[in-house]
């Protein structure tokens, strides 16, 4: 978590781009080399899909990074996230094994889902990352049922949920949402807003363009928030965890981001032109980090090349990792299914 002692109120976009807000030293530091690894780590796993060292699904998070940072740094490590198949970067900024991780891409015994979930369905219970789930807006419902345990078991946690602005046209959403304020459940719904559903824009989709105003009509405290800088990021999720932890119910974040890469591995963005992409790129969230740490002298080069090295072999090592596990054995397609042994039919079915 970030000192939140030195925390100051955003006042002005021009204090936030100059990073005069009171953040400290370590949580930039933080915040820069979390990314620096998500990146790296993508950057690979997208090499490494196109040289077939896995199959499936692949989608990467290059570009949204900030929006794991900044709500990491804003929640308490008993909390729960969850999450839709643009899964990889969430269980790296809570701190998951990036060797893990890639093993699960390989699809081994050593993985995260013991080498049965892939890309799209990764799990960390120690980390409490409740998984990235490949039905769209599956989550959404889910989610809210997590954080009706809380609620329900007396806990001051608060559920994240993340969906992308496509998933929002999903019914279950409004159900979802309708019973999340009527028993002020302890979640926050995160619009991972990137501008695309797979390759259409938000424009063609809803002629409510503001998907902040979804929460409106279930009088569901809602705003849009920029999500390419990760202060901002953490002061809406601190303001969204006071509420659900008061008993106040959930908020609706739409945190407005970009990814620089297609839907997925197979996307070929023709729906985008590059001058596009370029400007968004200008407003990445790294280099924005970068900045203010060197304008305040926090690193020197040396130190930013020692991030870079640290970065490399961990993504390196990852790699050796997951190339050196073993496949999970045949017998493990009848583990880890649904299947309560000990009741009666089953019992004597078994038998």
């Amino acid at each position: 978590m970030a000192d939140k002692t030195t925390l100051k109120p955003s006042k002005t976009k021009k204090s936030l781009q100059a990073g005069q807000i009171g953040f400290s030293k370590e949580t930039y530091i933080k915040w820069y080399k979390d990314m620096l690894l998500m990146r790296k780590f993508e950057e690979k796993v997208g090499q490494l899909y196109i040289q077939q060292k896995f199959g499936g699904f692949c989608h990467l998070y290059i570009g949204q990074e900030a929006i794991v940072v900044g709500t990491v740094s804003a929640c308490k490590p008993e909390d729960k996230h969850m999450t839709a198949y643009r899964d990889h970067a969430h269980p790296l900024g809570l701190g998951s094994d990036p060797r893990v991780l890639m093993a699960e891409l390989y699809g081994r015994k050593t993985g995260c889902s013991k080498g049965k979930g892939g890309s799209m369905h990764f799990f960390d219970k120690e980390k409490n990352f409740m998984g990235g789930h490949g039905i769209v807006g599956a989550q959404i419902a889910m989610g809210a049922g997590v954080a009706f345990a809380e609620k329900y078991n007396g806990t001051q946690n608060v559920c994240f949920v993340s969906m992308g602005d496509g998933a929002v046209r999903q019914g279950a959403l409004h159900e979802t949402f309708n019973m999340a304020m009527n028993w002020k459940l302890p979640v926050i719904f995160i619009i991972e807003n990137n501008n695309y559903a797979m390759g259409t824009s938000v424009q063609r989709t809803t002629n409510v363009e503001d998907l902040s105003k979804i929460g409106l009509s279930y009088e569901m405290p809602s705003k849009s928030i920029n999500g390419m800088l990760p202060e901002e990021v953490h002061f809406a999720i601190s303001e969204a965890c006071d509420r659900a932890r008061r008993g106040d119910g959930p908020t609706l974040l739409d945190i407005r981001t970009y990814r620089y890469k297609g839907h997925s591995m197979s996307d070929p963005q023709k729906y985008r032109s590059k001058e596009e992409v370029n400007e968004w790129l200008e407003k990445d969230p790294i280099e924005h980090c970068k900045k203010i740490i060197t304008s305040n002298q926090w690193l020197n080069q040396k130190q930013f090349d020692e991030i870079d090295l640290w970065v490399k072999k961990e993504v390196d090592e990852s790699v050796e990792f997951a190339e050196n596990s073993p496949y999970p054995e045949g017998s493990e397609l009848y583990e880890d299914v649904y299947m309560q042994k000990d009741y009666p039919f089953i019992k004597e079915y078994l038998n």
